[in-house]
C-alpha cells in the first residue's frame, strides 16, 4: 500500500497507520455497493488489500467493468478470491437482500449523481437514490448488519448561506438530487430510532481522484477540464469563476468510510458527517492549478484561457465544510488538500483521461 505505483492500476496514497491496524485487527465481511464506480472501487481495493472479505454490487449504470479489472490487477488473485461480485440493481429488493447476506458492515455508495441529471430526469434519480436506498436499509436490517455507512451529499445544504457548513444547519434543497440525498438521511435516522440499525451518513464535498469518469454530460469538473485541456479545448466555467468548492481527494473519503464503519463510540453512530478538507477553492483557482500541474507533466502543452457561460441551475454559490464533528467523533483527519491531491492524481488523469 505504499510507495509509487503504476497510475493505471494502483493507488499511490496510503491510509493512516492506526486505521490500517484497526481494519486488519479483525477479519470482517463488508458490502460495497457501487463497487464499479469511482469511490466504490477505491473502497473495494483497500479492503481487499487489508485482508477483508468483500461482497460488492453494481449494475454498471454509471460504473465500469474496467474499474473492477484494475482492482483485481492491483490486489492480485489471492486477495481477489475474497471478493464476490453481484451484478444487480438496488431498486430490486431481492438483489439487495442477496448482497447483504452475512455482511457485518455496509458501505453504500451506489447512486445516480449529478444535479443536472436529476433536473432532467427526476424519476430515474429518485428510483436509484430513494427507492434503492430504502431497499438497502431494509436488506441490511433484515440481514442483521452491524453498521450501515452511506454516501450522503453536500447538496443537502441547499440554499443555506452559512459558511462553513455545519451538519445541523441546512437550507432548502435546490435540485431533485438534493431532495433524494436529504431523504436518505431522514430514512437512516428513522431506521436507527425504530429498528436499532447503526447508520452513519457521510456528506461528500466534491470528491476527485483516479478512476473519476471524464466522459458523458455529467462528468465532474476536474476530469472534464483535464480532458478538454489535453485536447486543446477551452474549459467552460459556469458563472464568473468565483464560485467556490471544498474539493476532497479520494484518500480522505476512503479514510472516512473505514473510520465510520469501525467507530466504537455510541455517540458516533446514527449521525451525519461532513467529509471534506475545510478549504475553499474557486473555479478560477482550480483552473489555474490544473494548468500548472498539467504543464509540469507535459511541458509543451499549450492551454487556452477558460470561457465563461451562464450560472448553472441548481448549483450553490459557495461550499466550505466544517469537519470538526468528524474529527471529534470518528477520528477523521484529512491527509490530502486539493493541491496535494492534484499533484498525486495528475499522472493518472494524463494516462487515462486524454
Amino acid at each position: 500500500m505504499s510507495g509509487a505505483c503504476d497510475p493505471v492500476t494502483r493507488m499511490a496514497y496510503t491510509l493512516p497507520a492506526d486505521l490500517v491496524q484497526a481494519v486488519q485487527a479483525e477479519p470482517r465481511h463488508w458490502l460495497v455497493t457501487g463497487s464499479a464506480g469511482f469511490i466504490g472501487s477505491h473502497l473495494l481495493e483497500h479492503l481487499l488489500r487489508l485482508g477483508q472479505r468483500v461482497t460488492s454490487l453494481d449494475n454498471f449504470a454509471t460504473g465500469h467493468r474496467h474499474n473492477l479489472d484494475r482492482v483485481q490487477v492491483a490486489v492480485g488473485d489471492e486477495a481477489w478470491a475474497r471478493h464476490r461480485f453481484i451484478e444487480g440493481d438496488i431498486a430490486d429488493p431481492a438483489t439487495c437482500a442477496t448482497a447483504c447476506e452475512g455482511v457485518n458492515i455496509v458501505l453504500h455508495q451506489a447512486a445516480l449523481g449529478s444535479v443536472p441529471r436529476s433536473l432532467q430526469d427526476p424519476q430515474t434519480t429518485h428510483r436509484a437514490n430513494a427507492t434503492g436506498f430504502l431497499n438497502m436499509l431494509v436488506a441490511a436490517r433484515d440481514a442483521g448488519a452491524g453498521r450501515f455507512v452511506y454516501a450522503a451529499s453536500s447538496s443537502t445544504y441547499g440554499d443555506s448561506p452559512t459558511l462553513p457548513k455545519v451538519e445541523d444547519v441546512i437550507g432548502k434543497p435546490l435540485s431533485p438530487y438534493a431532495v433524494t440525498k436529504y431523504l436518505n438521511e431522514l430514512y437512516a435516522d428513522v431506521f436507527g430510532r425504530c429498528y436499532g440499525l447503526q447508520t452513519v451518513g457521510l456528506r461528500y464535498f466534491n470528491v476527485f481522484g483516479p478512476r473519476q469518469d471524464p466522459n458523458g454530460a455529467y462528468a465532474a469538473v476536474i476530469p472534464r477540464w483535464i480532458a478538454s485541456m489535453l485536447r486543446g479545448e477551452r474549459c467552460r466555467i459556469n458563472g464568473d469563476g468565483e464560485t467556490s468548492r471544498d474539493f476532497c481527494y479520494i484518500a480522505n473519503v476512503v479514510q472516512a468510510n473505514l473510520r465510520a464503519g469501525l467507530a466504537t463510540s455510541a455517540e458516533a453512530v446514527n449521525q451525519v458527517y461532513n467529509v471534506a478538507v475545510g478549504d475553499r477553492t474557486t473555479l478560477n483557482q482550480l483552473h489555474a492549478a490544473l494548468v500548472e500541474n498539467l504543464q509540469r507533466e507535459r511541458t509543451n502543452l499549450a492551454i487556452e484561457p477558460p470561457e465563461y457561460a451562464d450560472f448553472r441551475a441548481g448549483d450553490v454559490r459557495h461550499s466550505l465544510a466544517d469537519v470538526s464533528k468528524a474529527a471529534r467523533l470518528l477520528g477523521y483527519a484529512p491527509t490530502y488538500r486539493v493541491h496535494e491531491g492534484l499533484a498525486e492524481a495528475i499522472g493518472w488523469y494524463v494516462a487515462n483521461v486524454g
